[in-house]
């Protein structure tokens, strides 16, 4: 039965129209996104077949063009589609961060670090840089290594301080494995870089570790 002759009340589209996004199942959001189904199959029942195949709704969202586009239903047209929305929810999470202090804001943070760092593969260490409001100039990451670590290099981050102009900054870095515990190596950095940045007078507020779930602060755990 096509989704057209559901109930209403039972459409991913109406319901979603209705009582929120949050009402829906991941399946139902998916096949939202994806409008139609294929030959015997809706789109909701694609949408739980891709979710099945893919193992969860982050391992699709985070899938590149091959791994994507080797399922049915789903092509370089829909990545490209996908690739924009998420660059969208991207660019409104910056757009909040810049409205308000930083400081003022924590979960927007979080929530902004995360859309940055999480579904990278390899760590990235990053650093978001303030005004003396406190507010967001720009986010930038600044280093690239194996799966299991980054070289860092504190020149090079007081370097780019410098270029934007920046009073103070928030370091962040992913742990590809989602392990989001800061380790004694990443209390040893943040304080290495505390004193490079303090002879430009440039503040460290904090230091996130970003896994699953929500990213570790270093700050909150007296660490900094």
């Amino acid at each position: 039965m096509s989704i057209r002759d559901w109930p209403a009340a039972e459409r991913p589209r109406e319901r979603l129209l209705q009582r929120g996004p949050a009402a829906l199942t991941d399946a139902e959001l998916l096949a939202i996104f994806l409008r139609t189904g294929v030959a015997g199959c809706s789109a909701v029942e694609l949408a739980r077949r891709l979710l099945a195949d893919f193992g969860s709704l982050r391992a699709l969202l985070e899938a590149d063009l091959p791994a994507f586009s080797a399922h049915l239903g789903l092509g370089p047209a829909k990545f490209a589609q996908l690739q924009a929305v998420l660059e969208m929810a991207r660019r409104h999470l910056a757009e909040r961060l810049r409205r308000d202090s930083a400081l003022e804001s924590p979960q927007a943070v979080r929530d902004y670090l995360k859309a940055q760092l999480r579904h990278e593969p390899h760590e990235v260490f990053g650093c978001l840089f303030l005004d003396t409001r406190h507010r967001v100039l720009a986010f930038e990451a600044l280093f690239q290594g194996s799966i299991d670590g980054a070289s860092v290099y504190p020149r090079q981050v007081v370097k780019r301080a410098l270029a934007h102009n920046a009073a103070a900054l928030i370091l962040v870095h992913n742990h590809p494995s989602g392990v989001a515990e800061p380790s004694q190596a990443d209390r040893l950095l943040t304080e290495r870089l505390k004193e490079a940045l303090g002879l430009i007078e440039v503040r460290v507020l904090d230091h996130f570790v970003v896994g699953e779930g929500e990213p570790q602060s270093l700050a909150e755990l007296g660490w900094l």
